[in-house]
C-alpha cells in the first residue's frame, strides 16, 4: 500500500508529520529577526524594555506576542484560513503560535495563563463564515496548554462594521462597549488570542474590560501584527 505524504504549505517538501502543516526549516524563517517591544509588539530597540510610544501611552494588555509581522509568507496562510475558508488550517497555525510563546517566554518571565479568550464575532457574521478563527486557536491551545477555555466568556453586544474596512481613528469607536463579559475573572491572568492585530483596537477594548473586572494580568497572543 503505497502512503503520500503531507507537504508544508509553503516550500512544498514531504512532511514527517503532515499535520504540522509547514517544516521546521519553514517554521524557523518565519519567525521575527528584528527587536519588537514586548508590549505594543512593534519593531524596537529593545526587546526586553518598552518602547517610547508605549512609555508614553502604554496599552491596557502586559505582553503582546506575535509569530510574524503581517507579511507574507504568513500572512497569505492567515487569509486562506479566514477568507477562502479553511478551518482545518487551525492545528498548524495554533502550533506556530505555541512555538513563538515558548521562545518569549525564554527571554522574559510570562506568567501562565489560568483561562484563554477568543474574540467574539457576531453571530450572524459567524455563521456567514462558518466559524470563527480565533475560537479555532484557542481550541488547539488550550488542549496543548492544558488552560481552561469556555467559549461562552466573552459575547458581543451589538453586530458590528469590519474593521479592516475602517480608518485607525474609527477602529476604536466602532468596537467601544462592543463585549460582554459572561463569567468571573478576578484574580486571573488571562490570555487573549486573535489571528491578526492591527491598531490593537478590539483587543484593548476586551483588556480594558477584563482589567476592569478583576484580571490579574492580560496577554494577546496573535499570528500576524501589522506594522
Amino acid at each position: 500500500m503505497l502512503t503520500v505524504p503531507g507537504l508544508c504549505w509553503l516550500c512544498l517538501m514531504p512532511l514527517m508529520l503532515s499535520h504540522w502543516g509547514v517544516c521546521s526549516r519553514c517554521t524557523r524563517s518565519l519567525q521575527r529577526r528584528e527587536k519588537v517591544c514586548p508590549l505594543c509588539g512593534l519593531p524596537a530597540a529593545c526587546e526586553r524594555l518598552p518602547c517610547g510610544r508605549c512609555l508614553r501611552r502604554a496599552p491596557p494588555w502586559q505582553r503582546l506576542i506575535a509569530v510574524s509581522r503581517y507579511a507574507p509568507p504568513l500572512s497569505l496562510l492567515v487569509h486562506q484560513f479566514k477568507f477562502h475558508p479553511r478551518p482545518e488550517m487551525a492545528p498548524a497555525l495554533a502550533r506556530l503560535l505555541l512555538l513563538t510563546v515558548h521562545s518569549a517566554r525564554r527571554i522574559s518571565a510570562l506568567p501562565p495563563p489560568d483561562m484563554l479568550v477568543s474574540v467574539p464575532l457576531h453571530g450572524r457574521r459567524q455563521w456567514r463564515r462558518g466559524f470563527n478563527q480565533s475560537d479555532l486557536l484557542c481550541r488547539s491551545l488550550s488542549r496543548w496548554l492544558r488552560c481552561p477555555y469556555p467559549r461562552a466568556a466573552l459575547r458581543r453586544r451589538r453586530a458590528t462594521p469590519v474593521q479592516h474596512q475602517l480608518a485607525a481613528r474609527l477602529r476604536k469607536r466602532n468596537v467601544k462597549n462592543a463585549f460582554r463579559l459572561e463569567l468571573p475573572v478576578a484574580g486571573l491572568h488571562i490570555v487573549i488570542v486573535d489571528d491578526v492585530v492591527t491598531t490593537g483596537s478590539t483587543v484593548a477594548e476586551i483588556s480594558q474590560l477584563l482589567l476592569r473586572s478583576g484580571a490579574a494580568t492580560v496577554q494577546v497572543w496573535c499570528l500576524c501584527r501589522t506594522l
